[in-house]
């Protein structure tokens, strides 16, 4: 995906080549009007030529004034190698999202990427969990309508502050790893308490996915019969009515044996 620095200069360049080209037509069809209209007196044929002419040299100058009010503006700086990535990378993770099955290819890149920054800590587990209730939630998250809306919504928002919370107790370790003697002692207390608060989390939001999986159950178990099977039932009651009653009708016409 190209920036504002490769936009400009293309079309820098677009312009250029568009005068250019334009000042040659025009130059060759004055020269032809010039040359052709003594030749033979002045006709319609030298209307042509002096029309196409003057429009030619008109659009030249029109192209020459662009390129100049455009050369005229700075360019715009050069972008950062860092943003440049970060720009084609959503770029990229836009395009493969729209494809049909896009979206829950890179959630599931996401996810993995997310396990291998956690492999090795204590968030680990936790965020394992996590991932599970997660993906449980998201295929129930279509039927959990009407009054259930606003529990998804508040799913979401939790999970996404449980992901975000089990990064830092990851870091926090990795730095308690690494710390002088004197600074591993509060690094030690801040790693316990973020793990408690993620271990609660994760188990609040494990309560909350098999909650919305009881709403679900309660919601669509009906105490009479499901229509479907009701009708399927009718209906194999009537063929079977059918088939007696053509029992009895052959049983009917047909000639009774000789004795």
């Amino acid at each position: 995906m190209a920036d504002e620095r490769t936009r400009y200069f293309r079309r820098l360049s677009r312009l250029r080549r568009s005068a250019r080209r334009w000042s040659v037509l025009a130059g060759g069809l004055s020269g032809a009007t010039i040359v052709l209209t003594p030749y033979a007196g002045i006709g319609l044929a030298d209307a042509a030529w002096a029309a196409a002419a003057g429009a030619a040299t008109a659009l030249a100058s029109w192209r020459w004034v662009d390129l100049r009010a455009l050369a005229a503006q700075p360019a715009p700086p050069a972008l950062d190698p860092a943003q440049a990535a970060a720009r084609s990378r959503a770029w990229l993770v836009a395009a493969v999202e729209r494809l049909p099955a896009g979206a829950g290819v890179v959630a599931e890149v996401r996810r993995a990427r997310g396990r291998t920054a956690l492999r090795g800590t204590s968030a680990a587990q936790p965020w394992e969990r996590l991932d599970r209730a997660a993906s449980t939630m998201a295929g129930m998250s279509g039927r959990l309508t009407g009054l259930a809306e606003p529990a998804v919504a508040e799913a979401a928002t939790a999970e996404r502050s449980l992901r975000e919370l089990a990064n830092r107790v990851a870091s926090v370790e990795r730095a308690a790893r690494i710390a002088p003697v004197d600074a591993q002692a509060p690094l030690a207390e801040a790693h316990q308490a973020l793990t408690r608060q993620l271990e609660s989390g994760v188990a609040a939001y494990e309560r909350l996915v098999v909650a919305g999986a009881g709403y679900l159950a309660q919601e669509y178990r009906p105490e009479q019969e499901h229509p479907a099977a009701a009708r399927l039932t009718e209906a194999t009651d009537l063929l079977h009515g059918f088939a007696s009653a053509l029992s009895e009708l052959r049983a009917v016409g047909r000639p009774a044996a000789a004795p």
